[in-house]
């Protein structure tokens, strides 16, 4: 686990990639809130996280693999995982931010990604 990133991992670059050729500006870098969010829109009042769908527990093909070794673990890690995300996001709502989770499965699709930018620029 140790070699797994925090940031700058392929899905959060593909994302970043994405929006910045629709024309939004974010940061990377916003210390300070909680969870740490990946991108940052200060002028929209958002913030986004980029979710990995087997580390977060995403209901698709990715996030339901069931490990092969040492599976208590991974159901009890996986499940905190989930369960500090959704303080996490409660906590930057409270505090006046939207919050936007985009998950990995979803950057293979076009329209997830058109429909996140459309929200965007609404606010």
């Amino acid at each position: 686990m140790k070699s797994v990133r925090r940031t700058g991992t392929e899905p959060e670059l593909r994302l970043r990639r994405y929006l910045h050729a629709m024309g939004l500006r974010f940061a990377t870098k916003r210390y300070g809130l909680p969870g740490t969010p990946d991108l940052v829109l200060p002028c929209r009042g958002t913030v986004i996280f980029v979710h990995g769908c087997f580390w977060h527990g995403h209901n698709c093909r990715h996030g339901l693999i069931k490990a092969k070794s040492n599976a208590a673990f991974w159901d009890s890690k996986i499940n905190a995982n989930r369960t500090r995300d959704r303080r996490k996001a409660q906590e930057l709502k409270s505090l006046g931010w939207s919050v936007e989770t985009v998950w990995e499965c979803e950057l293979n699709r076009p329209s997830k990604l058109r429909a996140l930018a459309r929200r965007l620029r609404r606010r």
